[in-house]
């Protein structure tokens, strides 16, 4: 939790190398169970550090993906964070597909060369627009 990242101002992003180096070497000498223990309970306190960046705490955490289905997840987020943390199907989201969803709002706004990155939100200084579409094949997506 020391990591500058949680002390930065919005808007932010991390990549998802940013802590493999470190978590590798805080966690190498834990058995896998403790291991595990450990990144859930940090997960849940990065979690609660975004507090500090909002203008006022939420009243209801959604989680999506995987994480929903782990009751440890659920219960050290509920530990940290204020108000209620309820999987996603518990407000009507199907929770396995909302990354999906919103990967596939993306892929269309890329493909129609609108931006998905602005300065508001991750603090490019342009809006930034998606790659480019590789074919596999004369014809195909």
């Amino acid at each position: 939790m020391d990591n500058p990242f949680f002390d930065a101002k919005a808007p932010k992003s991390l990549d998802r190398l940013d802590f493999h180096a470190r978590a590798q070497a805080a966690t190498s000498h834990l058995s896998p169970a403790d291991g595990a223990a450990t990144l859930t309970h940090f997960t849940a306190r990065a979690n609660a550090a975004a507090l500090s960046h909002l203008p006022e705490a939420p009243c209801l955490w959604i989680v999506c993906g995987g994480g929903r289905r782990n009751p440890a997840l659920l219960d050290a987020l509920q530990a940290h964070l204020p108000g209620e943390v309820k999987p996603a199907e518990a407000v009507g989201w199907r929770g396995d597909d909302v990354e999906a969803e919103a990967f596939a709002y993306l892929a269309v706004r890329s493909l129609q060369k609108r931006p998905l990155s602005v300065s508001g939100t991750t603090g490019v200084p342009i809006p930034m627009t998606g790659g480019v579409l590789a074919k596999t094949r004369k014809g195909a997506l």
